[in-house]
């Protein structure tokens, strides 16, 4: 899940690495600033392997550097599954919309309405928050993935000892309610993954189904995305897949690599939990920006920002409803979202009308991959000579 600060950079892992390109319908050349992006991510940034898959009114371009497995020295594929983390939070968001448009439930609904009793104890009020307070991080209900314990367990050797633990929606939200908020509800903004806990609860509330069916039924299989899924419990990744490899939020230098790819992700669930391709990813984002996946009006709310200024977050970004826009340097504003889980960071980010895509992974959770993909934005979105 995309966390608060950014990792330092760490040792490289050049050695052995091996760097391809390939290109369809655009010329490669076209793309040769965001490749050379990818070969420094390798070389100069440490990763074990990176990709970026392109897609535009021109066609589509894939490229790569680096490795999907270190032992083998496998180069990485586009059709490779990997852990999305954070992105998992627009399709949430998606589900909430649609169930609202169908007039399901309301976003001015609060959270006791539908979860009543969950959100309470040091200060929490589920009275004074509301659905879109969860979904646009303006909740102040503190984030589960921030309490001492939590992080304990899997940051560091605890994740050796946690990483196949199977954790349910409601455990989730007991820790956070065992902290006090980070501010009332509406005064400020915080990025908290228990707002898309409880966010998930209510999906499965307001459908009596679970929120991997919902997910399923609304968005996966009416798009066709046969790679994406909600994986429960299930600690393997299916078909082919990239290994993810993680130094556990390790600082050091000389911190060791840990092959994570095998977890159990349900403590990240409707928050950071899903596995999917850049394809996949393609086709939602292209979907969702587009307006064929949500009514004018839901669109409208989803699309709706508010500033992140002060939440320890990514500069020069607003927050919507699950998505969020960043701000390039030369003033082209992207907007999609961006997700971090062990030995995983994605980032899918294009023109407001979907119409130019860049999604973008790196299988390892250390250094400064937001640096890394925003350069990667800059190469394909800015103008000639405007960086």
């Amino acid at each position: 899940m995309m966390t608060r600060t950014l990792r330092a950079a760490a040792c490289l892992l050049a050695a052995g690495l091996t760097v391809t390109v390939s290109a369809s319908t655009a010329v490669a050349d076209d793309h040769a600033e965001v490749q050379r992006v990818l070969d420094q991510a390798v070389t100069g940034g440490g990763m074990p392997g990176i990709l970026a898959d392109v897609r535009d009114t021109r066609g589509a371009w894939f490229g790569t550097a680096g490795v999907a497995d270190t032992k083998t020295g496998r180069q990485r594929r586009q059709q490779d599954r990997f852990r999305i983390g954070s992105i998992t939070k627009a399709f949430t968001s998606t589900v909430v919309l649609k169930l609202a448009a169908e007039g399901r439930l309301r976003l001015d609904d609060t959270v006791e309405k539908w979860l009543p009793g969950v959100v309470r104890g040091n200060g929490h009020d589920s009275s004074k928050i509301t659905i879109r307070r969860l979904l646009n991080q303006t909740s102040g209900v503190f984030a589960y993935t921030l309490d001492k314990n939590m992080v304990a367990r899997y940051s560091g050797p605890g994740f050796l000892e946690h990483r196949f633990d199977a954790v349910r929606p409601e455990e989730l939200v007991k820790v956070a309610m065992a902290n006090p908020p980070s501010f009332a509800p509406g005064t400020g903004w915080g990025y908290s993954n228990t707002n898309y806990v409880l966010a998930g609860m209510i999906i499965e509330k307001a459908t009596g189904r679970s929120y991997a069916e919902e997910v399923a039924r609304r968005i996966t299989r009416p798009l066709g995305m046969t790679a994406t899924y909600v994986p429960g419990g299930e600690a393997k990744l299916r078909g082919p897949h990239a290994r993810h490899y993680s130094k556990l939020q390790l600082t050091e230098p000389d911190a060791k690599v840990y092959d994570a790819t095998d977890m159990n992700a349900s403590w990240a669930w409707a928050v950071g939990g899903m596995v999917s391709t850049a394809g996949d990813l393609h086709t939602f984002y292209r979907a969702l920006l587009g307006g064929r996946l949500l009514p004018p009006a839901q669109q409208k709310e989803m699309f709706t920002g508010v500033s992140t200024e002060g939440g320890q977050w990514i500069p020069n970004t607003t927050y919507g409803l699950g998505v969020f826009s960043q701000k390039l340097s030369c003033g082209v504003t992207a907007w999609g979202g961006g997700g971090m889980i062990h030995g995983s960071w994605t980032y899918a980010m294009g023109s407001r009308d979907g119409k130019r895509m860049v999604v973008s992974n790196v299988n390892g959770d250390w250094g400064n991959p937001i640096g890394i993909f925003t350069e990667v934005l800059e190469a394909e979105l800015c103008p000639p000579g405007s960086r």
